[in-house]
């Protein structure tokens, strides 16, 4: 017996999520405020650029490491999820204008602050 090398997965149903995981993960992180933390404190100038930021995130979360993984975001049913996702490209060039400075320091402030914010909503941690 010999394996057929004419076999092609295809995932092509439009109903179907890859990254179901990835819904709860991003309610969360809006409920956290991520979206209005990303428009108070991105400094490089691009419009939409908390959405696309967003984006980044998201196609991080589902197993993006490259521009063009971040694709994920726009197969199968995630348009029925999610809104606003943009193309690999456009979330390329949005990184490429990012320099070291921008993403240490930016991080850290984004990341202190959600950190915050979601302890805040914990019963437990806020002592409830």
């Amino acid at each position: 017996m010999q394996a057929s090398h004419k076999v092609s997965a295809v995932f092509d149903d439009p109903n179907l999520i890859g990254s179901a995981g990835l819904v709860p993960v991003m309610r969360l992180a809006e409920k956290a405020g991520l979206h209005d933390l990303l428009e108070e404190h991105l400094s490089v100038p691009s419009a939409n650029g908390a959405v696309k930021a967003a984006s980044v995130l998201a196609g991080m979360l589902a197993g993006a490491d490259s521009i063009n993984d971040l694709d994920v975001l726009r197969h199968g049913g995630m348009a029925k999820v999610f809104t606003g996702v943009r193309a690999p490209s456009t979330l390329g060039t949005f990184l490429r204008s990012f320099t070291f400075g921008h993403v240490r320091v930016r991080r850290e402030a984004l990341v202190t602050r959600v950190e915050v914010r979601d302890l805040r909503r914990c019963p437990v941690a806020a002592g409830r």
